[in-house]
């Protein structure tokens, strides 16, 4: 059964013919390859564009290394090209292309042509190309599946299905996997085999283990406040090391440019301003995250505020940490300044939306301490907070909207209910 990914072949539709490379880019395995190649490729053909105008080349194939050099390459693409019409040029895993930055910049000063690249994310980044090209590269990224995706092709209900997805995530091929085994196996084999080996062959780590052992704590610490130094010194007290604080930043970057990890920024919202560190750490997909952990860290909790920001990542929005300060009395009667957080600030444009991932509130405490940030914000814009409960969506006095997880991810226009 064939996944429907409609967002992402609108987001390609949108920029078709704009003068730009478009690129493609994801972590491994999350369907960038398929996106383009079958997803786009037949939107183009029900277009009426004909297959002798979509070139396509995959580097990655052994029978075609001989395109890995760039004459070779520009020489057989330009053999293709016999008339005035529009052509599409699609190239997967450009990386392997000897002097790529040559070649995409010969073909995008070719009237005809549209092209679209994808590449391995540890190895071709999308700043290669916007650097190189200095604003002619389009970048679009594609995640793994969100739930609503994931639930087009699991045999089961949403409760269920939402226990399969927060235990092993969304990249494709696992979605479509049978048994726990092979998920299991595929995951961490994934990670130990391609990630890993990628970051340390494109950087040329020496100090792997310590590479390692910075993925562990940050799975670890899915959602908790933390910075480079927090970690380093987790390092040298824990596991004796004597790494550099400059050497985790640059690690921390690695994961990010392979988009394995994401970070959310604290935002002050009465201050409108960023604080900086600490800030936050959330993996791209949660099976990932728990493979590395061996499936033996699942606290739901922590995962489903993981989902959350993935989501809103996926739609499109800008996402930090909130953090409200409250001034008030302490119980010795002595002024006082607290510092509340929101789980997420999410922007788009003129949008924005406060977002509080709640599992439960079974008391009357609990529900006051979810709402305390959102009521000191201060402003009209929306508060939401999800909870794992089956609820319906209502709305309190304050203008708060609380409801089910299920509403939040399964639903489109969730953010509007």
């Amino acid at each position: 059964m064939e996944i429907k990914r409609d967002k992402y072949l609108n987001d390609i539709i949108n920029r078709m013919h704009n003068g730009m490379i478009k690129v493609v880019t994801g972590i491994r395995r999350s369907g960038k390859s398929y996106l383009l190649f079958k997803i786009f490729r037949e939107y183009l053909r029900e277009q009426g564009v004909s297959d002798s105008h979509i070139i396509a080349i995959e580097l990655d194939q052994r029978k075609n290394r001989q395109y890995r050099d760039p004459d070779v390459i520009l020489e057989y693409i330009e053999s293709l090209m016999n008339d005035d019409g529009q052509y599409y040029i699609f190239l997967d895993e450009v990386q392997m292309l000897t002097s790529f930055e040559e070649v995409l910049n010969s073909l995008i000063h070719m009237d005809n042509a549209d092209v679209y690249v994808t590449g391995s994310n540890s190895r071709f980044l999308s700043k290669d190309v916007l650097t190189e090209f200095r604003g002619r590269g389009d970048e679009v990224h594609i995640y793994p599946l969100t739930f609503k995706e994931f639930m087009q092709v699991y045999d089961g209900d949403m409760y269920h299905g939402w226990s399969e997805y927060v235990l092993y995530g969304g990249l494709p091929l696992t979605a479509t996997m049978k048994t726990d085994e092979q998920k299991i196996r595929y995951l961490t084999n994934l990670f130990d085999e391609t990630y890993i080996k990628d970051i340390i062959e494109r950087h040329h780590i020496e100090k792997t283990q310590e590479l390692e052992d910075l993925i562990n704590i940050l799975a670890s610490g899915t959602g908790s406040l933390t910075n480079p130094a927090r970690i380093t010194d987790t390092f040298r007290s824990v596991m004796k090391s004597n790494i550099s604080v400059n050497t985790v930043r640059q690690y921390i970057e690695y994961l990010e440019d392979a988009f394995i990890v994401s970070k959310a920024n604290r935002y002050n919202v009465k201050g409108r301003k960023y604080i900086g560190t600490p800030l936050k750490y959330y993996f791209e997909d949660v099976g990932l995250r728990n493979a590395r952990l061996g499936f033996r860290q699942n606290e739901e909790t922590h995962l489903m505020e993981n989902v959350i920001y993935n989501e809103l990542k996926s739609r499109g929005y800008s996402v930090d940490v909130g953090v409200v300060e409250k001034r008030g009395k302490s119980e010795e009667g002595k002024d006082e300044k607290r510092q509340l957080e929101v789980d997420f600030v999410a922007n788009l444009g003129s949008k924005r939306y406060y977002v509080q991932s709640a599992f439960s509130m079974p008391t009357e405490e609990k529900m006051r301490q979810e709402k305390e940030s959102l009521l000191n914000i201060g402003d009209s814009f929306k508060k939401i907070i999800v909870v794992k409960d089956v609820v319906g969506v209502t709305r309190d006095d304050f203008g708060i909207t609380t409801m089910s997880l299920y509403d939040f991810l399964l639903k489109e226009n969730s953010l509007e209910l």
